[in-house]
């Protein structure tokens, strides 16, 4: 293995502080430890067992480069290295950057085929809590639960139209898939390096303890009987909490809410994709609210 070493040359030798660096190495066995995560990308429940998650495209390892979160290590054809350079001299950490000449080396390595083959690690951070997203956050807030939703796919758009519209905390369900799986954070688009994550031991709990703190928790339920999105006053502080699309949200959550609101569809309509039905919730918010 050829290991080449670049030094961000932005720090005056006067201050005493070495600048970050980061390391090249030019893959020559598919064996190293150091490429387990990559090798084992269909296991993604294992990588959350880890504390790590993989980000795939140029466009989620961009973002997760310009984040805050911590990087272990990067993958890319060399092709690739002019383009994430700066991005990575940016660093604090001292990254190691995995390169590969061909396309076929990197689809042995990882088991399937890759249209830019731009992958990162990263540790997924500690959950933040209830408290901190109560105290950081202004008036009127705006949280979203999942119940139970196990899609990853789907799980990754609803997180990218949370961003999209402004809320500011995701609240995982004990049920849901995490949005750390390697499907979920490429649906994403990288927008999950943005939007904090609590994980409660018990949903319902954390629920009622947002109604205790004066939040109204408001069930997407497609079945809601006599209350439609268009009627219910999103202007003050709420949770919205999304189940999934084959069972809906669980028996125990419905107990916890204040309100079931439904998005008005025909008869031969069951339900929404979460994604779609959280982008009409989420922008009906923000129109109550005047910011669209």
């Amino acid at each position: 293995m050829i290991s080449i070493v670049f030094h961000r040359l932005l720090t005056s030798a006067a201050t005493g502080i070495h600048p970050p660096m980061f390391h090249l190495h030019r893959i020559e066995s598919l064996d190293l430890p150091e490429l387990a995560p990559y090798r084992t990308m269909k296991r993604p429940r294992e990588h959350c067992d880890q504390g790590i998650f993989v980000a795939e495209s140029e466009k989620v390892v961009r973002r997760l480069l310009e984040s805050h979160f911590q990087v272990v290590s990067a993958l890319m054809p060399e092709r690739w290295l002019e383009v994430f350079d700066p991005l990575l001299r940016a660093r604090a950490e001292d990254i190691p950057v995995y390169l590969v000449e061909k396309k076929e080396v990197l689809e042995a390595l990882i088991g399937f085929s890759m249209f830019q083959g731009v992958m990162a690690v990263g540790k997924i951070p500690s959950p933040t809590t209830l408290d901190d997203m109560l105290a950081l956050n202004p008036k009127p807030r705006l949280f979203v639960a999942v119940d139970a939703l196990a899609n990853a796919e789907n799980l990754g758009v609803l997180v990218r139209n949370c961003v999209a519209f402004g809320v500011q905390a995701l609240l995982v369900g004990e049920t849901s898939s995490s949005p750390f799986l390697r499907r979920a954070v490429r649906n994403s688009m990288g927008t999950i390096f943005q939007l904090p994550v609590v994980e409660p031991a018990i949903l319902t709990h954390a629920l009622k303890d947002l109604r205790r703190r004066g939040m109204r928790c408001i069930a997407a339920h497609p079945h809601a009987a006599g209350k439609t999105l268009a009627k219910a006053d999103l202007t003050g502080d709420c949770c919205i909490v999304f189940g999934s699309e084959a069972h809906g949200i669980t028996a125990s959550v419905l107990e916890v809410y204040d309100e079931a609101v439904a998005v008005p569809m025909p008869p031969t309509v069951d339900s929404l994709n979460v994604g779609s039905a959280a982008a009409v919730f989420l922008y009906e918010v923000n129109r109550q609210r005047g910011k669209m």
